[in-house]
């Protein structure tokens, strides 16, 4: 049974950073993993994704840098750090995964979502 669990939301400063992490359950061999998220009157976005095992990593032309993927395969958690944080980037925050090599931002599995506060 697939299950993706996230953590590490919360209320932060602007400029400060923060790291959530999803743990990942269900899935063995190849599979592709992302961040999502949903921003105040904008629609879910693709932040960034990962194939795994390769590593291989895409970000959001958005992200520019700020933003980074790291995955613990020892925990199978798939960890978003947010540096610099703006107001803009408050909202929800969703891991997901899917079988195989990434394809685009297609996704079929989800976590609940977790809460993101940038108060300047």
């Amino acid at each position: 049974q697939v299950r993706l669990v996230e953590s590490g939301g919360g209320s932060v400063q602007a400029g400060r950073s923060l790291t959530l992490s999803c743990e990942v359950s269900g899935y063995t061999r190849n599979y592709c993993m992302g961040w999502f998220r949903q921003t105040p009157g904008k629609e879910r976005e693709g932040v960034a994704r990962i194939n795994i095992p390769s590593g291989g990593t895409t970000y959001a032309d958005f992200v520019k840098g700020r933003f980074s993927v790291s995955r613990d395969g020892a925990k199978n958690t798939l960890d978003l750090t947010l540096r610099k944080l703006q107001s803009e980037d408050s909202g929800m925050y969703y891991c997901a995964a899917a079988a195989g090599w990434c394809n685009g931002w297609a996704f079929g599995d989800w976590g609940q979502g977790i809460q993101v506060t940038v108060s300047s």
